[in-house]
C-alpha cells in the first residue's frame, strides 16, 4: 500500500463494496475499483493487488485515493476530462452562418450538411449543431406570393368584416371549386399499417378521368354546398349558383365571398348577377386565395378523403365525395375568424419593403458591375460585332453620363 495511505472501510460500505463485487451485471470499472478497495482494507499489499486486479500501481492508488476522499460514491463516476478534438472555435461558427446565408457555389440550389462541412473542414455534425443553435434550415423553403392588389385592403376588411360581424337576415358563402380532381386507382393493393411499417400504397396510378367540385361553404353553420361536374367553365359556375339559388330559403340576402378566378367575372356571370338582386359578390384581393374560407374546406378534403383514395372510376371518385360532404354536414361548425386584419396588412406591407429593398439592392449591384466593365473596355481593341449590334462601347453602359448612338 502506498506511505502514508491507509484504508478503513465501515461494515455499511463493506457490504456494498461486496455486494457490487458479485453483481453479475455491474460494469467491470466498478467491480475491480471495489476489489481493489476491499484488499486494501485487508492490508493487502500493493503488488499483490495488482496481480490480482492486473491494474498498474498508479492506477491502485489513484482509486484508493478516490475512495478516501469520495468514499463508495465516488468509485462509481469518472472525472471529467478533457476532449480528444479541440471544440470548435467561435470564428468557425460564424463563417457557418454566413455562408449559408449566400449561394453555394456551383449549380445548386442551397447548402447541404455534407457540402458546407466540406467547404469548412468541419464534420456534419458540427455544421448540423451550429445550424441548430442558430435556427437555420437551409434544406426547407416555404411558399408565398404577396398581393398586388391596389385595393388589398379594403377587400380584405370587407371580407373579414362578413366572417365577423355577418349582416342580418343574410346568408355569407364562401364560394371555389377544386377544379382537376383526379380518380386515380393504384396498380396494386397497398400493405395495410403495422407495427413498425407505414401504410404502403404504390408510386403509380391508373387516372380514370377527373371532376371540379363546386362548393360553397356556410360561414354561419359550416356546412358546404357541393356539386361535382366535369368542367369548370362560366356555365358550369351559372349553373352551381342556380343549384345554391334553389337551396337558400327565399327572402336571404346572399353575400358570397369569391377569388379572381376569369369564370367568376364572365360577362354571363355578371348578366346573371343583376337578374338575381338579392346576390351580392365579394371578390378577395389577387393572389389571397387564402382568404376564402372554403379553402380550408378543400385541404380537409384532400387529406382526409383524396390523397389516399383509390378509385376506379369517375363515378366512384364522385360519389366518395358527396359520402364526405354529408358526413362533413352532419357534424359541421360554424367559421370562426381568428386573424388580425392589422397584422396581416403590417406583414404585407413588411414583406413588400424587403422585397423592394432586395430588388434595389440587386439593381445597385448590377449597375456597378456594368459601369465598372464600361470603365475597363477600351475601344481600340473592341472590335465590330457582326450581329447587328452597336459597336461604339458607350452603348453598352448604362451608366449616368454615357453615350448612346
Amino acid at each position: 500500500m502506498r506511505t502514508g495511505i491507509s484504508i478503513t472501510i465501515s461494515a455499511s460500505d463493506r457490504r456494498r463494496l461486496e455486494g457490487l463485487v458479485k453483481d453479475r451485471n455491474a460494469a467491470q470499472k466498478h467491480v475491480w475499483r471495489a476489489q481493489i478497495i476491499l484488499l486494501s482494507a485487508d492490508a493487502i499489499g500493493t503488488s499483490e493487488i495488482m496481480r490480482r486486479t492486473g491494474k498498474s500501481k498508479t492506477c491502485v492508488w489513484r482509486w484508493q485515493e478516490r475512495f478516501m476522499e469520495e468514499g463508495f460514491d465516488g468509485l462509481l463516476r469518472d472525472k471529467t476530462r478533457p476532449s480528444r478534438i479541440e471544440p470548435l472555435g467561435v470564428d468557425v461558427a460564424e463563417k457557418i452562418v454566413a455562408l449559408t446565408l449566400t449561394d453555394p457555389p456551383g449549380e445548386t440550389t442551397h447548402w447541404t450538411g455534407v457540402m458546407m462541412a466540406k467547404a469548412v473542414g468541419v464534420s456534419v455534425s458540427s455544421v448540423q449543431r451550429i445550424w441548430r443553435a442558430h435556427g437555420l434550415q437551409p434544406h426547407r423553403v416555404r411558399q408565398f406570393k404577396l398581393s398586388n392588389d391596389p385595393k388589398f385592403v379594403d377587400k380584405l376588411r370587407d371580407v373579414v368584416g362578413l366572417y365577423v360581424d355577418p349582416p342580418a337576415h343574410a346568408i355569407v358563402l364562401s364560394v371555389d371549386e377544386k377544379s382537376q380532381i383526379q380518380a386515380l386507382d393504384r396498380t396494386q393493393p397497398g400493405l395495410p399499417l403495422k407495427k413498425g411499417r407505414a401504410g404502403t400504397m404504390t408510386h403509380d396510378y391508373k387516372r380514370h378521368s377527373t371532376t371540379t367540385l363546386f362548393a360553397a361553404l356556410n360561414v354561419l353553420d359550416g356546412k358546404v354546398i357541393g356539386r361535382n361536374m366535369q368542367r369548370h367553365r362560366h356555365q358550369e359556375f351559372i349553373r352551381f349558383l342556380n343549384a345554391i339559388e334553389a337551396e337558400v330559403p327565399a327572402g336571404k340576402v346572399i353575400h358570397a365571398i369569391l377569388d379572381n378566378y376569369a369564370a367568376h367575372k364572365h360577362p354571363k356571370v355578371r348578366q346573371w348577377l343583376d337578374r338575381h338582386p338579392r346576390w351580392t359578390f365579394h371578390f378577395t384581393p389577387t393572389s389571397a386565395s387564402w382568404l376564402n374560407a372554403v379553402e380550408g374546406f378543400f385541404a380537409i378534403l384532400t387529406k382526409r378523403r383524396l390523397k389516399r383514395g383509390v378509385f376506379r372510376s369517375i363515378t366512384d371518385l364522385q360519389a366518395a365525395i358527396n359520402r364526405f360532404l354529408a358526413e362533413h354536414n352532419q357534424q359541421s361548425k360554424p367559421f370562426t375568424w381568428t386573424a388580425d386584419p392589422d397584422k396581416i396588412i403590417a406583414a404585407v406591407r413588411h414583406g413588400h419593403q424587403a422585397l423592394d429593398s432586395i430588388h434595389s439592392h440587386v439593381r445597385r449591384f448590377k449597375m456597378q458591375a456594368r459601369f465598372f466593365f464600361c470603365s475597363r473596355l477600351s475601344v481600340s481593341r473592341l472590335r465590330p460585332l457582326r450581329l447587328g449590334l452597336p459597336t461604339d462601347p458607350g452603348s453598352f453602359c448604362c451608366a449616368p453620363g454615357a453615350s448612346r448612338q
